[in-house]
């Protein structure tokens, strides 16, 4: 029996598509978060609470630390360090949510505020007497939102911190492996395959 030659339409069949995570690191949500100097101005700014950062940092260091040290013998070392290397992988997780969620927020008060940005001139008038704009108030919300992503920026070092004391190893990111790459044969065959409908 002669083999047909394959359609000149016919497609590869289709690599699985994954969703690539890129790993998060303490330093990226530094960048993105507030400072303190910028803390401090948009409480001034703002009439709003202040954040205890050296308060946050401390109590989720000592926190950590301490509910590592109730496991005692329960863990060995390899699996406390897992343990712990999730949690902070968590929390420095949670501050980068906060801190990208800060950027969207002070990007449209700036939007909503800037003349120059803003085709809806309402938008830049007064409201009702007694009532914030809806610029004034997008401004607040990003100063809020400001405030709550450099309060989790100082959980997240605390938990680096009970990390490397714990431990005795800087944090990282915890980073799948890189499955190996198809060789040519393979993938060759997984397309014959596919054309007896079996995967």
């Amino acid at each position: 029996m002669t083999r047909k030659s394959a359609p000149t339409n016919a497609k590869p069949a289709a690599a699985k598509s994954r969703t690539e995570r890129h790993a998060i690191t303490l330093e990226q949500v530094s960048r993105l978060a507030p400072h303190q100097g910028l803390a401090d101005n948009l409480v001034r700014t703002f009439g709003l609470e202040s954040v205890d950062y050296d308060g946050i940092r401390d109590a989720t260091r000592e926190q950590l630390a301490r509910s590592a040290e109730v496991f005692g013998t329960s863990l060995n070392e390899k699996a406390l360090q897992i343990h712990l290397q999730r949690i902070v992988g968590s929390f420095v997780g949670s501050a980068h949510g906060a801190a990208q969620f800060y950027g969207t927020k002070k990007s449209a008060a700036m939007d909503m505020t800037s003349r120059l940005l803003n085709d809806d001139r309402d938008e830049d008038r007064d409201g009702p007497s007694g009532f914030e704009s809806k610029a004034e108030r997008a401004r607040l919300f990003a100063a809020e939102m400001a405030l709550q992503s450099f309060a989790l920026l100082a959980a997240a070092e605390g938990a680096v911190a009970a990390y490397a004391e714990v431990t005795g190893e800087t944090w990282k990111p915890y980073e799948a492996p890189t499955p190996p790459a198809a060789t040519v044969a393979r993938q060759s065959a997984a397309v014959e395959m596919a054309a007896f409908g079996a995967a």
